[in-house]
């Protein structure tokens, strides 16, 4: 008989970031400049990487892919989070949900991992810099970059399948401004040990693995700055490494505060600002960290706008 008084739900209601009549086009208007920030210069990142001539090396070729997960993570979340600070009824459909959330899950895993490919390219670059040329080949690179998606892909489909394979009956307000896993279980009317346990696997194997092989990448460097008798040698494969360095601190910092936080302090709100963080203003960070402490950015940059012609890479 209690299962004859459920509604199966149709559609989700999304609380947002703010649920203050007022704050909503103060809050549109502000990300609405980081949307346009992140988009502006995301495709500034790819379009140089792409065509100019002196940006075509393995660092750069991941910072161009960096480039599109980010510009595919902000287009994911902020284009739905933009209209429901307009609309009364922040409605979005059963079957839009789990295709939100398998995109997010898909641009997040894909960052998690390619910021790790970056550290090895760096170490590669910085600790073998005689083997580099051959074991960083553009046939690997295009092999790291590709075996990144695809486990990405794999993930958001597993993730997003157990997600939406438990029960939604009743109550379909969701405390989040996206389709967020965590928020979604909450609202379950049945059994979510499965799914909870295969999101915390996935969430803690990715984590792991990803900043152990940073932190690795970048012990391996530390070491090897610290042997090098030259001062200027020191101050510049640091600066090298120094942008990347920042995103991943951003980045996984951002990550580990929302998981390695206290069970009894852990709530919804406090996950909605940290994911505003690295959906939103991380992927509008990124071309700002990479261009303002990269030369060779600025100077491609520089270079496109006096002469366009000049720079792009022979076909």
């Amino acid at each position: 008989m209690a299962s004859e008084n459920f509604t199966r739900v149709v559609e989700f209601i999304l609380i947002g970031i703010s649920e203050c009549p007022e704050l909503q086009i103060p809050l549109f208007l502000i990300f609405l400049v980081i949307y346009g920030l992140t988009l502006a210069g995301n495709l500034c990142i790819i379009i140089l990487t792409s065509i100019d001539s002196q940006l075509q090396t393995p660092m750069y070729f991941f910072l161009r892919h960096l480039a599109l997960i980010s510009l595919g993570n902000s287009n994911v979340i902020a284009p739905k989070m933009l209209i429901n600070f307009l609309v009364k009824r922040k409605t979005t459909s059963y079957y839009e949900c789990p295709t939100q959330l398998s995109g997010f899950l898909l641009f997040t895993v894909s960052e998690i991992f390619l910021l790790a490919v970056m550290a090895y390219d760096r170490y590669m670059a910085i600790c073998n810099p005689l083997l580099y040329i051959m074991v960083i080949s553009r046939r690997i690179c295009l092999l790291l970059v590709s075996l990144t998606y695809l486990y990405s892909f794999f993930t958001a489909i597993v993730v997003s399948s157990c997600v939406f394979s438990v029960s939604y009956c009743s109550s379909n307000v969701i405390n989040h401004f996206y389709c967020d896993n965590v928020a979604l279980l909450a609202l379950s009317c049945s059994d979510t040990h499965f799914p909870e346990t295969t999101v915390f696997i996935f969430s803690a194997t990715n984590l792991f693995f990803s900043i152990t092989m940073v932190s690795v990448s970048y012990i391996n460097i530390v070491l090897s700055v610290l042997k090098m008798h030259s001062s200027e040698g020191r101050k510049k494969t640091f600066s090298a490494c120094g942008s990347h360095m920042m995103a991943v601190t951003v980045f996984y910092g951002t990550l580990l505060f929302m998981y390695l936080q206290p069970r009894t302090n852990h709530s919804l709100d406090t996950d909605k600002m940290a994911s505003v963080f690295y959906t939103l203003v991380i992927p509008m960070l990124n071309p700002l960290i990479y261009s303002l402490r990269n030369k060779d950015v600025k100077t491609a940059l520089k270079r496109l706008l006096k002469n366009p012609c000049s720079s792009v890479k022979s076909m």
